[in-house]
């Protein structure tokens, strides 16, 4: 089976970065688009950047100069590199992919979901 297990969260000053990474299992995987989101406590999941299969990719105006989605194909894993955070940023990261094995059908995947605060 194709999982997604996303790293990277933690707890960061304001002004600070972190890069969220979302690993697929499986050699044969192949990643056709992705999506990152976030849910704050107490609101619900939102769109942050995506879903983009490349090219130009449409980020939440919240976030958009500040986060940035980049792909290595090699080790199909993708990333959201968070700059500049804020508070209002504080939130559980989940990344959302849609790829195959083979020949398969496409499907979407979901992450895990990785803790990310920002506080002083």
């Amino acid at each position: 089976q194709v999982q997604l297990v996303e790293s990277g969260g933690g707890l960061v000053q304001p002004g600070g970065s972190l890069r969220l990474s979302c690993a697929a299992s499986g050699s044969s995987f192949s990643i056709y688009a992705v999506g990152w989101y976030r849910q704050a406590p107490g609101k619900q999941r939102e769109l942050v950047a995506g879903p983009t299969s490349g090219g130009s990719t449409n980020y939440a105006d919240s976030v958009k100069g500040r986060f940035t989605i980049s792909r290595d194909n090699a080790k199909n894993t993708v990333y959201l590199q968070m700059n500049s955070l804020k508070p209002e940023d504080t939130a559980v990261y989940y990344c959302n992919v849609n790829g195959r094995t083979g020949s398969n059908t496409r499907l979407d995947y979901w992450g895990q979901g990785t803790q990310v605060t920002v506080s002083s």
